[in-house]
Formats: structure tokens, C-alpha cells, sequence
């Protein structure tokens, strides 16, 4: 049997029926300490030796396609590389054609065109079997015309869609003073990171001729010439959509006849702008496609291939990827400081000691990482003081709320030699993540007040995230972290933040999940918080969330859900059954006092069943997320530090409530 088996002790004792065998809970109970060692041994052997974590963090297959879009735009493609992303993309083609945002999910247009192109430029013709069976997929989902505006304005690159019908997107956005009704700082950090340097692109409107076969003209419903490129407009003629249309096709207009002022102002601020976001990141926002659309960018704006900007930005980006054998595959950024604040904290819920030389280890790496300089937040936030950190090991404009909380909770089970610059650190963090308190009374990411929601109806706002909104399983994460510190529910941000999580809550008891998949997530964290703030917990909306936690649970004792339910509420809660998953739902209904229930037995047992020998967990399924309805993750460290942590907080209370 190789690591990769389930334990089989506990397999054996818990058997294959789903059915929980046990005639006590305490019986179950003794085989979660077996459990919580090997998991913790597991945990440590992915730490790196420079004390942090950093799993592998796994997208769909638009990030290969886009690869190899770009070296060929660049002139610089490496044939044996395009080779293996090809194989990577087609052992992830569904059986019906296309290709999917998530694993297991139904066939998405842009997706399956950015793979279909992408073969294409990689050698593949359009007489191979598996472009034959995307082609006739793609033609069903209504051609190239409905892919989102970032595909479009890519195929214009290569002369397959017309620039005069793609959203504009013109560079004197950055002109726009901070003050305006529309900025660039109205609309989400990753939004302007991709945004600027893509309004670069527009502008400059590069073009690489490739051969007529390896283009996508056979996409086009009813051919190229007879299809209509431009957006439709709504049927409602007053409103926003046709309001920015408007101003959409006034902008082509003032394209094609030159008048255009303020362009070469514009280019100069936009580049300005981007060069000063290089600097103590790695790449522009340190994300996937910003960094891509920051070096084609650079290349419109004239910079040559070995130029030390060109060169820089391309070494970030190279770096998110993972060459095998045969296959290439990218990652959307890293998850360093993400994955070490959750490592310590499971690690240091699951008895390890606190002076623990491994702990000490990731806490002195994370505690230089904090920023210590104002970045974008600071124009929407301008009492705030820099405390916080980020996601990635380096990106110094952008710390985010959530990675904030997560390390204080992380180094709230760590004690650091120094232990003044410790508890320093971890009050100038909380003294940010305060100054970044919603009007609302609840937290977003990256901004504060970042929610002017008729900006979605921007044309090409189509990626379905150009806000960044409060949400519940932020405020409630950081409500769980300032009880940690001592803060009570009698302060009044908390008691802002209670407001916005009860206000937020669901007819069905359970609350959305923002940045992971999803109600089961939103209402886990959500239940923790108020838990921690001493929220008494017969009150109806806790025990509304622990009761639908129940009601969504699988007949296998886990939980799942699809990332379907962003897409159909209808979904909320099922899916098939993953260790991540099922872990937030234990840790919600132990957070709601479930601590006896046949429902909280049965999910425990399920981790149990399928640990695997070496004390990890196998998780297929995509269960956190980037941009709901368009871009989802699947964190390879969420199915190692989630379930230990569940086991860990059941073996904690069954040992309390035994005393």
C-alpha cells in the first residue's frame, strides 16, 4: 500500500459504508489524536526550509492558453514548452468539446476558444480530433463572439477580432482625478493592475500576422464576415448598460477620427503608473494577468526584449510556472504568506508548542514580510497607517484585509523571540485592518468602500469582479482574530461588523461565501466569528446556519459544494463530498456548540475514512475562489491544514466536555 492509500487502520474501523459504525462518539474520538499526528507530520514536511509554506495554487487551462498567446505575440516561444502546455490543456478537455473554468464543470466558452487558439498556435491544424469535437462545442455556445472582453481584445492581437468592437478601454482612465465619480480607484485592485496595462494595449493596438490556419475564423457562427462582434444593447433603453454603450461607442468614434488630446499623457501616466507598481513586487500586482498585460504593454510603449524592465517582468512571470516531463502548466501567483499563517495557526491549534524552532522559523519569515509603505489602499484609506500584508512573497501596493487577520491568527500560536516586535507588528496590523472598516460595518479585501455597483454594467467589465465589496467570511475571520487580541463585542467596530454579518445572512440560515466555495465557507467563518465574540449562540441566526450545515451534509458524512452555486444558488451546499469542505462545515457546527450531533460524528468519520496513509487528504475539486462566475483556484495546502484543524477543535471539545 503507498502513501497514497488511505490509512487502513482507520478505513478498517470505519468501514466503507458511509454509515457512521460507532454505538458512541467516543469511540470515534479515539482514533482523531492518530490522526492529528500524522497530519501534523504531514504539515511540516511541506514546510520550506526557509520556514514557510507555499502550496501548489491550481487554475483552469485559460493560463496556459494565454502562455502560449503570449510568446508567440512576443516572438520568443519555446516549441518543446508550447508542446507540453498543449498536452496540459487537452488532458483537460471535457468529453463533450470544450473546456471548463473548474474541475468537473460544464464547457466555457472563453475558455474552450483560448485552448482551441492556443493548440492552434502550438502546431495543432483544425482537422485534429480533439479541435474537431472544441470546434463543434464552441459553435453550440454561440462562437467566438460570446467570450468576455479580455479573449476578444487578446484575438485582436492576431487579427481575429475587429479592435471596433471590443469594449474600449482608453488609457486616459488614469487621468481621472481621485476625487471624480469614476477613477481607477473605484474599481477593484486587481481590476486597475489588469486594466491599466491593458488600456496601454488598446491603445497602441499591437498586431502579429500569423498564417490563415492557425487562425479561428471557423469559430464564427456562420463565418467571421456575418458576425456580429459588437455588444448587444439592452431592450431596456433607459439603463446603465446602454448608458455606457454609449459612452463606449463615442470613444471608437473619437478613435477612428484621431481626436484624442490627452493620449500621449495618458500613455506617459498609465506607464508611470505601472513602472512604480513594478517595484517591490513580484511582477505588476503579482498576479497572472496583470503581469502578462504588463509585458505586452511595455512592448507597445517600445521597450525592447532585453530591456532590464522587459527582462524583469518576464523572469516574474516565467516563475509561475511548473514544467514536468510532459506537461507545462501556470499558477495564477503564490500563496506564501497565505498558507504559512494558516500552517501555523492548524499547527499550533494541534499542540504544537509555541517556541517550537519550526514555528519560529515561519513566524520570522512572515513578520518581514508586512509592508511597512502606503500602496493604493491608501487613496481611499488616508488615515490608515501600512500594517498589513499580502498574499504572495512580494507585493508590496497591495496588502489585503484577509491575509492580515490570518497571519495575527497565525502568530497568536507562535511565541517569537523577540517578542516585543512580535506584539508590535501584530498592532500595527489590527490597527490598519481597523482604519480598513467598511461604512457597512464590514471588511473587503484590498479596499475600503470599494462598491459603486453600477460600474459592473462597464462593458468590459465582463471578468464579474471590477468591485470589491464587504463581504461576510472576511468580517467574519477578523472578528474571530480581535477576540484573539482581547477585543469584545462591546467595541464599537465589532459591533458595526456584527450588524453587517446579521444583515447578510440568508433566508436559509447560511451566508455567502466570497473567496471560497462558497455558503458552506461563507457560513463556517461566519459561526466562528460570532463564536468567538461570545454572541450567545442560541440566538436564531446561529443556530439558522448550524441547521442548514446539517441539512446540506452527503449521505457519505462530508460536505460539498460545486462551484456551480455561484453560478445557481440553487446549488448552495451540494456538491460531492471534499476534505476542505467538510472541514468548514465541522468547524462551523463546533463553533455553533454542535459538538455531540450524529452530523458532526459522521463528518469527522469522513476525514478519518479518507486520510491517506502518509496523513494527508486527496481533494479533485476546485474549492476557493478568485472571480465568482469566472475564475476559480484549487489550493493543494487547503486539504492538509483545514481538516487538521477541524480534528484538532472536535478533539479539544470532546476532551473539554469530558472534564
Amino acid at each position: 500500500m503507498d502513501a497514497n492509500s488511505p490509512n487502513p487502520s482507520q478505513a478498517s474501523a470505519l468501514g466503507s459504508n458511509p454509515q457512521l459504525r460507532f454505538g458512541k462518539i467516543e469511540e470515534l474520538g479515539s482514533r482523531v489524536g492518530a490522526a492529528i499526528t500524522a497530519a501534523r507530520k504531514f504539515l511540516f514536511s511541506q514546510q520550506y526550509e526557509e520556514g514557510y509554506w507555499c502550496g501548489e495554487l491550481e487554475a483552469d487551462t485559460t493560463l496556459e492558453s494565454d502562455y502560449i498567446l503570449l510568446h508567440t505575440l512576443l516572438g520568443t516561444g519555446n516549441q518543446e514548452r508550447f508542446q507540453k502546455a498543449a498536452n496540459w490543456i487537452l488532458g483537460h478537455q471535457n468529453e463533450d468539446g470544450g473546456w471548463s473554468i473548474y474541475a468537473a464543470g460544464p464547457s466555457n466558452i472563453s475558455a474552450s476558444v483560448k485552448a482551441y487558439f492556443g493548440l492552434k498556435l502550438a502546431g495543432y491544424t483544425a482537422d485534429h480530433p480533439a479541435l474537431q469535437r472544441a470546434r463543434k462545442k464552441i459553435l453550440e455556445l454561440g462562437g467566438v463572439t460570446e467570450v468576455n472582453t479580455f479573449t476578444k481584445i487578446y484575438l485582436c492581437f492576431f487579427g481575429q477580432y475587429d479592435y471596433d468592437a471590443v469594449p474600449a478601454i482608453p488609457p486616459e482612465i488614469v487621468l481621472f482625478p481621485n476625487w471624480f465619480w469614476f477613477n481607477i480607484y473605484e474599481i477593484s485592485s486587481w481590476s486597475r493592475a489588469i486594466l491599466v496595462p491593458l488600456s496601454i494595449c488598446y491603445a497602441k493596438k499591437p498586431f502579429k500576422k500569423i498564417p490563415r490556419e492557425m487562425g479561428v475564423e471557423e469559430l464564427f457562427v456562420g463565418g467571421m464576415q456575418k458576425s456580429r462582434m459588437h455588444l448587444h444593447w439592452s431592450k431596456k433603453l433607459v439603463s446603465w448598460r446602454n448608458f455606457f454603450l454609449v459612452l463606449d461607442r463615442m470613444t471608437h468614434w473619437f478613435e477612428r477620427v484621431h481626436v484624442r488630446p490627452l493620449r500621449s499623457i495618458a500613455l506617459k501616466s498609465a506607464e508611470k503608473w505601472m513602472l512604480e507598481r513594478f517595484e517591490m513586487s513580484d511582477g505588476l500586482g503579482a498576479i497572472y494577468p496583470s503581469m502578462m498585460n504588463a509585458i505586452i504593454a511595455l512592448r507597445c510603449l517600445g521597450y525592447s526584449l532585453d530591456d532590464p524592465q522587459v527582462i524583469r517582468a518576464l523572469d516574474e512571470f516565467e516563475k509561475l510556472g511548473i514544467e514536468e516531463e510532459d506537461t507545462f502548466r501556470m499558477q495564477p501567483c503564490m500563496s506564501p504568506v497565505w498558507d504559512t499563517a494558516y500552517a501555523m495557526f492548524a499547527l499550533g491549534e494541534a499542540g504544537v508548542p509555541a517556541n517550537d524552532p519550526r514555528m519560529v522559523k515561519s513566524a520570522d519569515w512572515i513578520l518581514q514580510k508586512q509592508v511597512r509603505k502606503a500602496g493604493d489602499w491608501k487613496v481611499k484609506n488616508k488615515q490608515g497607517q501600512p500594517g498589513g500584508w499580502y498574499f504572495e512573497f512580494n507585493n508590496e501596493f497591495y496588502p489585503d484585509v484577509d491575509d492580515s487577520a490570518m497571519v495575527c491568527l497565525g502568530l497568536s500560536r507562535v511565541e517569537h523571540p523577540n517578542g516585543r516586535y512580535q506584539r508590535e507588528s501584530v498592532q500595527r496590523a489590527i490597527d490598519w485592518i481597523f482604519s480598513m472598516q467598511c461604512k457597512n460595518g464590514g471588511w473587503a479585501s484590498f479596499d475600503k468602500d470599494n462598491d459603486k455597483m453600477v460600474f459592473e454594467h462597464i462593458p468590459f467589465a465582463d471578468h464579474n469582479a471590477m468591485l470589491d465589496p464587504a463581504t461576510v467570511d472576511i468580517t467574519g475571520r477578523i472578528l474571530e482574530m480581535l477576540a484573539t487580541y482581547g477585543y469584545d463585542k462591546n467595541h464599537p467596530a465589532v459591533k458595526r461588523a456584527i450588524g453587517f454579518i446579521r444583515k447578510e445572512q440568508e433566508p436559509d440560515g447560511s451566508w455567502f461565501g466570497r473567496w471560497g466555495v462558497n455558503y458552506i465557507y461563507g457560513t463556517a467563518l461566519v459561526l466562528r466569528g460570532l463564536e468567538s465574540m461570545g454572541i450567545d449562540l442560541h440566538e436564531p441566526c446561529i443556530q439558522q446556519g448550524a441547521e442548514w450545515l446539517r441539512m446540506v451534509q452527503n449521505a457519505d458524512g462530508g460536505w460539498g459544494e460545486t462551484v456551480g452555486s455561484y453560478d445557481d444558488p440553487n446549488l448552495r451546499g451540494v456538491g460531492e463530498s471534499t476534505p476542505s469542505q467538510t472541514a468548514w462545515a465541522i468547524l462551523g457546527l463546533l463553533a455553533a456548540n454542535d459538538i455531540r450531533s450524529d452530523s458532526v460524528a459522521r463528518g469527522i468519520a469522513y476525514l478519518l475514512r479518507t486520510q491517506r496513509k502518509d496523513g494527508s487528504w486527496d481533494e479533485p475539486f476546485f474549492t476557493g475562489t478568485g472571480f465568482p462566475r469566472v475564475f476559480y483556484l484549487k489550493y493543494h495546502l487547503y486539504r492538509e491544514y483545514f481538516p487538521l484543524l477541524a480534528l484538532t477543535t472536535y478533539a479539544k471539545i470532546m476532551e473539554k466536555s469530558a472534564k
